[in-house]
């Protein structure tokens, strides 16, 4: 089920909200976690069991740390070896489930030029969501080991917590410590309610009206072969917007559905277009990833504290799980280490540097064009389609490039990306102020939005694959 569809805005959400508003308190993790099972098994029913897997492992794997603590060290071996199931169970998941066609595909490659045998396996299918719920509840143990979060209460919480279905297939990736509280303590009011609802309604016209209108242009340029300059530009332009509308707009509607339920998500996109820099893109960008990452793999690699070149390795090391975490390709490895080659190389430059002299506008230009370059990586199929692609936009595509057919609802939407881009303030600060001179265009754009739906059969999100 997706938040786009007349199955979620029609009968799902007023139901769950009516049957959810009508719950005395103590039960209302129950119903969020039921709901959340029918949302997620809407597809495989079977991949609940999944989900319950990692549940079971790390509610059980808590409880077990905190046991194993003694009064002298912080954690006994057996308070390790406890983390160490959950670790292995909960990658093994995902290693499987994401990395095995992958691995297998690999494999007979580099056994095919000395004529070793060709291995053959049943494709196995990628559940939605499990890169972040595996994040998720990794992030439970890993903080209770660490003795940054007290274990769950209940395990009602715990199913609550790992099911939410507001931001269980496509994030933000909500740490287990920043909503500890919440579980147990939230509040509604009708303010966070009314929040809520524009929250999503931006989302959702998000989503629609700009994402997928130039979601379009960017799939007849990166799959219609050979293109002039100019329209490979247009159309790695269009697939930029395309990533950021989409992604953003769902969690603005998973933001916003939070809000309905009492919760407060941490943001996840804080303008990242505007960013001076690729470090500083990396602070407004999937900020839920970044920061997990930098928490569990960059800090525990050394950081930047074991001297300067351990610290690039482990940024080029960070990035490149990264890459990989959005999907099993030598794409997204690409441009992984794309994004870590320019980190290295902003701080090898240092923080007085001639770049950093820059005008403002100059530098957000160049680093607009940096991510630019790294979006074709991630959109192309392989390292050849993103070759062939960026050589185009340099104008090295041949004879026979030819380019796009514009219509002007292209237009329109991208100079609409433009100005929610760089020219207004993010949604959650335009939410918080809810003026009549925003709340009123943003009516008209959530009902066209509905309206526009009537006229399609499925609007998938670019996130749901990774």
């Amino acid at each position: 089920m997706v938040f786009a569809s007349g199955v979620f805005l029609y009968y799902f959400l007023p139901l769950f909200l009516a049957v959810y508003a009508l719950t005395p308190r103590r039960w209302k993790s129950v119903v969020i976690a039921v709901a959340s099972y029918v949302f997620y098994g809407w597809w495989r029913p079977d991949f609940v069991f999944l989900m319950w897997i990692s549940t079971v492992v790390d509610f059980v794997c808590g409880k077990q740390i905190v046991a194993a603590r003694d009064g002298v060290h912080e954690h006994s071996k057996k308070g390790k070896r406890w983390l160490l199931v959950s670790l292995v169970v909960n990658l093994g998941l995902l290693g499987y489930f994401k990395y095995f066609n992958f691995g297998i595909d690999t494999l007979n490659v580099i056994l095919e030029p000395f004529g070793g045998p060709s291995f053959h396996f049943a494709q196995v299918i990628l559940p939605v969501g499990i890169s972040f719920y595996t994040f998720q509840t990794l992030s439970y143990t890993i903080d209770v080991y660490r003795g940054t979060a007290e274990p769950v209460r209940s395990f009602r919480d715990f199913m609550c917590y790992v099911a939410l279905f507001p931001q269980l297939v496509a994030g933000p990736i909500v740490r287990y410590n920043t909503i500890a509280e919440q579980l147990h303590t939230r509040t509604h009011t009708r303010s966070k309610f009314y929040r809520g609802i524009l929250a999503f309604q931006s989302g959702l016209a998000k989503k629609i009206l700009i994402a997928d209108v130039l979601g379009g242009v960017a799939d007849a340029a990166f799959e219609g072969g050979n293109l002039d300059a100019l329209h490979a530009w247009i159309g790695a332009l269009a697939y930029t917007f395309q990533i950021y509308f989409d992604f953003s707009g769902y969690s603005d509607m998973a933001i916003g559905l939070g809000l309905m339920m009492g919760f407060r998500f941490p943001i996840n996109f804080n303008q990242p277009y505007r960013s001076i820099s690729i470090t500083d893109f990396w602070r407004r960008w999937h900020i839920s990833l970044s920061s997990f990452l930098r928490d569990y793999l960059y800090i525990p690699l050394g950081g930047n504290k074991k001297g300067p070149v351990r610290t690039y390795i482990n940024l080029c090391l960070t990035m490149l799980i990264g890459g990989l975490w959005h999907g099993a390709n030598w794409t997204f490895l690409a441009w992984g280490a794309y994004q870590g080659f320019w980190l290295v190389f902003e701080r090898l430059l240092g923080k007085r540097s001639l770049y950093s002299k820059a005008p403002y506008f100059v530098q957000v230009a160049l680093t607009f064009v940096l991510v630019i370059f790294g979006w074709v990586f991630f959109r192309c199929e392989s390292i050849g389609e993103a070759t062939s692609y960026l050589s185009a936009m340099f104008g090295l595509a041949g004879d026979t490039a030819h380019g796009l057919a514009l219509r002007p609802i292209h237009l329109l939407a991208g100079l609409a990306g433009a100005v929610a881009i760089w020219g207004l303030p993010t949604t959650q600060e335009l939410i918080y102020k809810a003026k009549p001179t925003w709340v009123l265009p943003l009516q008209i754009a959530f009902w066209i939005s509905i309206l526009h739906l009537h006229y399609v059969s499925h609007v998938p999100f670019l996130y749901f694959q990774f």
